[in-house]
């Protein structure tokens, strides 16, 4: 089973001024039968079909030596499922996990939803979600660095969506891939421009979620032969210094795939400010473009727990007093 934890995220906070993620030493691969897991060097010219992941080392054929290709999307889509498990029996080549850097190429406009499981919605203190937003930013590998300057950071491990084809948002493709991802906040930012009588608008959330560096991936891509079984037995992990901070199986989730889809649908006109400009969904005419990652939601454990009543009472007051400032 697919590291039926996708925990290859440990974020490390540091002196510097950044965080940075470390890596797990083993993590359970799943049988070709059940899911193809691909690694890549940080080069991005080396695929490997992924058998084992220990002692901080991947081991796997080299897809790109027995295909010619090296992005797993693009060899998926050619060759498909069976051509491409068949090829576990060729000779095994071993990369460290120095070596790795992102499985997949990715787009840089996301679909992400808020408060997708109840105990964090319960933490965070809205009542009325799940809701979506936009996330506009590319993905950076596991260990890249994530600059924090003056912001408030905050974690959130999630199950990520990647489409294979640009597919219809009238109804959820049959297959897709899946990516561990952290949807890293500026909390700070987010709170600047969130509408508080209003948060399941999404206003505010895709300034605060995108940066650059603010969407590290983990550094495995799978592909489920049952994508809906699968995704559903996945069991998320977040350490923060070595210290367990998240911790839910997806099928705790609010929406399940499939209603993630529905509700982008019925979302794909709803555009909100970004940087001086307008942002929905991305979706064009009613097609999700190929590679774009659907983020499904983090669990509770987030270092954010929401605003309590005392505290609105204090702000409203301070703000009737003179303002925040």
């Amino acid at each position: 089973m697919f590291l039926r934890w996708i925990g290859v995220l440990l974020m490390t906070v540091v002196a510097s001024g950044t965080a940075h993620a470390g890596s797990f030493g083993t993590v359970e691969i799943a049988p070709v039968g059940e899911a193809l897991t691909f690694a890549r060097d940080k080069a991005g010219t080396r695929l490997l079909l992924v058998s084992s992941y220990e002692g901080k080392q991947v081991t796997g054929i080299d897809l790109t030596a027995a295909f010619g290709l090296s992005d797993p999307v693009d060899l998926y889509n050619e060759k498909g499922y069976d051509a491409i498990a068949a090829a576990a029996s060729g000779e095994a080549v071993t990369l460290s996990l120095s070596e790795l850097g992102l499985p997949v190429g990715l787009a840089a406009s996301h679909i992400a939803a808020g408060t997708n499981f109840p105990e964090h919605a319960e933490e965070a203190t809205v009542e009325d979600g799940p809701f979506l937003f936009a996330k506009e930013v590319a993905p950076t590998p596991f260990d890249a660095p994530i600059p924090a300057s003056d912001a408030l950071l905050d974690y959130e491990v999630e199950l990520c969506f990647v489409a294979l084809e640009p597919f219809d948002i009238s109804q959820a493709p049959a297959e897709a891939g899946l990516i561990l991802c952290n949807d890293v906040t500026d909390r700070a930012k987010l709170m600047r421009n969130i509408d508080a009588s209003d948060v399941t608008s999404g206003k505010g959330f895709t300034t605060g979620k995108s940066a650059p560096g603010f969407l590290p991936v983990g550094n495995l891509f799978v592909i489920p032969r049952n994508l809906r079984v699968f995704a559903a037995a996945v069991e998320l992990r977040l350490w923060r210094n070595e210290e367990l901070k998240q911790s839910a199986r997806q099928s705790e989730a609010i929406w399940d795939f499939d209603e993630l889809v529905r509700q982008s649908a019925a979302r794909q006109d709803v555009l909100w400010d970004f940087e001086g400009r307008e942002v929905g969904l991305p979706i064009d005419g009613g097609i999700v473009p190929a590679r774009t990652a659907i983020l499904a939601g983090t669990p509770d454990g987030t270092v954010f727990q929401g605003v309590d009543k005392s505290s609105m009472v204090l702000g409203a007051w301070d703000w009737l007093a003179g303002g925040w400032g």
